[in-house]
């Protein structure tokens, strides 16, 4: 089939009224910097890019249709990133009722399967999924970081969660015309002085005005379109199966 059938972006009504979707799929990220290399809208890109292709394996291997959405640019940005000229921060409320207006169209559309493809670590769904929960009893929604679907572990040589070597090879496979690897900064980060919160025992939003100078956390130099492809096709295969399990499998 052709994108149109799977991508809302490219759609037009007259592809998709006859077809029968069983699930919509939301890509979620921000409007920030990620260090010099590559562009704002990067967590937009990459969760949407990652839904498109997860969307299509799906009906290639389970035969079971869905929608890819427009991706939501909004995101919760920490302290040090909104002073950043153009950083958009979304506030909870604001997030909470887009997500509402979605759930509340698709219900009423019956199509009461919903993925938030997320690409952005700032953004947090459970409360609102709860919430939503109570108010669309009958309404599946779903939260995945695309990021943390698959461990990166074996696929990349340095550690990182902004701008890294991860989103930077798998922007490099998606949209290489988007990524200006020589210009990027090394994404050194600095920790928290107190040892419990590098360790995660409590959290606190970082300040990324002082722990980072290039906007990045995470060396993206060894970044390239191969790892990115490779990781990008895992990710992409363990969410087309998330998809055919909760669509056609009751939940309990």
């Amino acid at each position: 089939m052709e994108n149109n059938h799977f991508d809302l972006l490219s759609a037009s009504y007259n592809e998709i009224k006859d077809a029968e979707y069983g699930y919509a799929v939301l890509p979620w990220g921000a409007t920030e910097a990620h260090n010099y290399h590559l562009p704002y809208l990067t967590d937009c890109y990459l969760s949407y890019d990652v839904s498109v292709d997860a969307v299509k394996k799906a009906f290639t291997l389970y035969k079971i249709k869905g929608m890819v959405l427009p991706p939501v640019t909004l995101g919760s940005q920490n302290p040090g990133q909104y002073d950043i000229a153009f950083c958009i921060h979304a506030r909870y409320e604001t997030q909470k009722a887009i997500l509402s207006d979605v759930v509340a169209s698709l219900d009423r559309q019956g199509i009461n399967k919903l993925f938030v493809v997320n690409g952005h670590g700032g953004n947090n769904f459970k409360n609102m999924v709860r919430d939503l929960a109570f108010d669309f009893p009958s309404f599946t929604l779903i939260i995945a970081n695309w990021y943390q679907v698959i461990p990166r572990e074996g696929y990349f040589d340095h550690d990182g969660d902004h701008a890294d070597e991860l989103e930077t090879s798998v922007l490099m496979h998606y949209r290489p015309q988007l990524v200006n690897l020589p210009v990027a900064g090394d994404g050194r980060c600095k920790p928290f002085q107190s040892p419990s919160l590098n360790e995660g025992i409590a959290w606190t939003p970082r300040n990324w005005a002082k722990i980072s100078e290039d906007t990045g956390v995470g060396n993206p130099h060894l970044s390239t379109a191969v790892k990115g492809k490779k990781y990008a096709d895992a990710v992409t295969g363990k969410l087309a199966e998330l998809f055919m399990e909760v669509v056609t499998k009751e939940m309990y």
